[in-house]
């Protein structure tokens, strides 16, 4: 059971019909099983219960919240973060922590080093592919969905998505959502006893990765430059910004991206290129008016780390995660991923009764 949820949520998650197929466009089907209580995760500590070790907040020497702009009013790129490389941040030996938390979870080692196995980038070819821009995005978005992406958009490249100290050169970004499996993703957070949870973010990062090389090689077998940016190691470019941008979801309230076919379940990989493309739109499907009345989340999470209310990041109101609650946590909980799995979109037998409650008082 999800605790401290509103009357009206329950309702609308109670009151779902879980034998009812998921009919979304995902390459990967649930079985959702019925509807029954479920054990308590015993790896979860109650929210306002958890208290970080003192060798762990003695590594975050620097607040994090200043540093990704929280309370800002103008609008600049991202600073790197935490995921950077250690050089380019303050939190390097915090960084570490959080990988050997990680990699200590059963399977979790084999699982990531699939997602830094990096494959070889073939040389752009002499001659072009001079077919039009809407041909060419169809072609680049169908290998992409043939190659472990479950789905895909296509933004104009903006200086705001390249972080600071970082340049990138194309003028197009393809975004590629990778979905979690459910039923392996609500195990999280992991540890010792249990790797379910973190060893398939591993796999997705994975995939990720295999997806946008795969992506970029076939762009450069066309004739134009391109180049792969996938997880977990972040690069030049911040990834849901784009993802937004090409309709591949809306931000939620824990921070995530929340994709309306496969809710928070989902990580991203991107590739930039200079092959004219079409942009695909934006999409609102609801998720953000969700999140302002909806406590899942933010009673879920251990540190308190999720807010209840939208704050001024970097000149956008926009939903943000306190960095400075939620990185110890984090890093001692194996990659954590409470809040994207406890989400009602995730939930394959409730995002369904979601998106249809939502177009309805969109007036879709």
């Amino acid at each position: 059971m999800i605790p401290h949820r509103s009357s009206r949520l329950n309702l609308l998650i109670d009151t779902v019909n879980e034998d009812r197929p998921y009919t979304g466009l995902v390459r990967r089907a649930y079985s959702p099983r019925p509807c029954m209580p479920e054990q308590p995760n015993p790896r979860r500590p109650k929210r306002g219960s958890y208290v970080p070790k003192l060798e762990t907040i003695a590594l975050l020497t620097i607040s994090g919240n200043p540093i990704n702009g929280l309370g800002e009013t103008q609008s600049r790129r991202p600073s790197p973060f935490f995921w950077h490389p250690p050089e380019l941040h303050p939190w390097g030996e915090l960084q570490k922590v959080a990988r050997l938390s990680s990699r200590k979870c059963p399977g979790s080692e084999s699982a990531f080093q699939a997602a830094y196995a990096y494959p070889e980038l073939i040389p752009v070819a002499g001659q072009r592919n001079q077919s039009p821009p809407a041909q060419l995005a169809a072609e680049a978005t169908a290998f992409a969905l043939a190659h472990e992406a479950d789905a895909a958009g296509i933004a104009p490249m903006d200086p705001l998505y390249v972080f600071e100290g970082y340049t990138v050169d194309e003028p197009w970004v393809i975004v590629l959502a990778l979905a979690h499996n459910y039923e392996r993703l609500k195990e999280v957070p992991s540890d010792e006893t249990n790797g379910v949870g973190v060893c398939d973010v591993g796999d997705q990062y994975a995939r990720g990765t295999r997806s946008s090389y795969a992506l970029a090689n076939w762009i450069r077998a066309q004739g134009y430059n391109a180049n792969p940016y996938p997880g977990p190691s972040a690069g030049a470019l911040a990834l849901i910004p784009p993802a937004i941008a090409s309709g591949l979801g809306e931000l939620g309230k824990h921070g995530s991206l929340i994709s309306k076919h496969f809710g928070a379940g989902v990580r991203l990989a991107a590739v930039t290129t200079d092959m004219p493309l079409i942009a695909t739109a934006p999409e609102r499907f609801g998720a953000d008016e969700f999140c302002l009345n909806c406590q899942v989340c933010t009673s879920a999470c251990p540190p308190g780390a999720i807010n209840q209310q939208k704050q001024m990041v970097r000149g956008v109101e926009r939903w943000y995660v306190d960095f400075d609650k939620c990185i110890p946590f984090f890093a001692e909980a194996a990659s954590c991923g409470i809040c994207i799995a406890e989400c009602p979109w995730t939930r394959p037998a409730v995002r369904p009764k979601l998106l249809a409650t939502m177009a309805k008082r969109l007036g879709q």
